[in-house]
């Protein structure tokens, strides 16, 4: 059966993941480097790892399997995903595919050479309530492709 895991540092659309997995009653992985609150009685799966830079990263891409679906804004985490034949979707609703990781690595690059540089960028703007809406209908929409397709 499919999982479903979530880069949860930072990640602002939590309760979202929780409500579709439900749906579906699929187990979710809200891996962490530091405890965050989870529901109860939901299949959600509270998972603390070491403070590393990547140790979330790299438990979630050292679990995943083909059908499962990683939710990160993590753009190296989501290639490695997609690698391992993960859906993979951006706490945004933006699904990550083999057709876009490219690119999205690209501009990762080219925003930490100018970060490097010196130069100010902006972060990630905050979610509206359109955008929440967003993610839970690409989440379902990937969530039902990869039930309907696990063996």
């Amino acid at each position: 059966m499919i999982a479903i895991f979530v880069d949860a540092d930072a990640c602002p659309v939590k309760d979202e993941v929780y409500v579709v997995a439900t749906r579906y009653g699929l187990r979710v992985a809200v891996v962490a480097n530091a405890p965050v609150y989870v529901p109860a009685g939901m299949g959600v799966q509270m998972i603390v790892v070491d403070r590393g830079p990547d140790a979330a990263d790299d438990w979630i891409a050292e679990r995943v399997e083909p059908g499962d679906v990683v939710i990160t804004a993590d753009v190296p985490l989501a290639a490695r995903c997609l690698a391992a034949g993960a859906r993979v979707l951006g706490s945004t609703g933006r699904e990550f595919d083999s057709d876009s990781i490219g690119g999205a690595l690209a501009m990762r690059d080219l925003l930490a050479e100018r970060r490097e540089a010196g130069e100010l960028t902006r972060g990630p703007a905050p979610l509206t309530a359109k955008d929440r809406s967003r993610f839970a209908t690409e989440l379902d929409r990937i969530v039902s492709r990869s039930v309907r397709e696990s063996p």
